[in-house]
């Protein structure tokens, strides 16, 4: 991994963020605390589950296993009625430590390797891994928001029927060499 690849990475867990918070910005907490079956998840239970997930592997990186000991992986699912207020703050933060540690990576560390679950991973292995799962439950909290809102669904991306003129624009444009999210995140800055 490069630096510079380090930074579309970067732009990558931006854009992913920024989704799956235009999906709980249209749920009510009740629709956040709501779950489709007994079986599955609440978008609150996702979301107490990807700032674990944050906070345990990107506090410490460095030097710390990225499973750590105080994480209640458990609990994170736990049924309850989680305050929409208390679940961003504690999303917020969590997404600024990864934020923050991915700019603490630089050409003197980015050859180091890592733990997670007492595994070494390289650090972009690391990096993909978390790349990886995050998207899996934000599609999650995008699918149970657009099942609770159904025809009041807002599109987040590229709306039903209009990726042709989603296209159109794209191509009438100069050749951009732009990170493909840049004109979503440019929109919710």
């Amino acid at each position: 991994m490069t630096i510079k690849e380090l930074q579309g990475i970067t732009k990558q867990f931006e854009y992913y963020r920024m989704i799956a918070e235009k999906a709980i910005s249209c749920l009510s907490e009740e629709e956040l605390n709501l779950k489709i079956s007994t079986e599955s998840n609440s978008v609150a239970m996702l979301m107490r589950h990807l700032t674990g997930n944050l906070l345990s592997r990107f506090t410490d990186f460095f030097t710390e296993d990225g499973e750590k000991s105080w994480r209640n992986r458990d609990e994170e699912f736990a049924d309850g009625t989680y305050e929409k207020i208390a679940l961003i703050t504690e999303w917020n933060k969590a997404w600024e430590v990864l934020f923050q540690t991915l700019k603490g990576i630089d050409t003197t560390n980015i050859e180091q390797s890592v733990k997670i679950r007492n595994q070494e991973h390289t650090i972009a292995e690391a990096i993909y891994r978390q790349l990886s799962h995050y998207p899996y439950h934000i599609g999650q909290i995008v699918f149970i928001g657009k099942l609770i809102r159904n025809q009041d669904w807002q599109s987040l991306t590229i709306a039903k029927n209009k990726s042709q003129e989603y296209n159109r624009d794209k191509f009438d444009n100069p050749n951009s060499e732009t990170h493909f999210s840049q004109g979503y995140l440019d929109k919710n800055t």
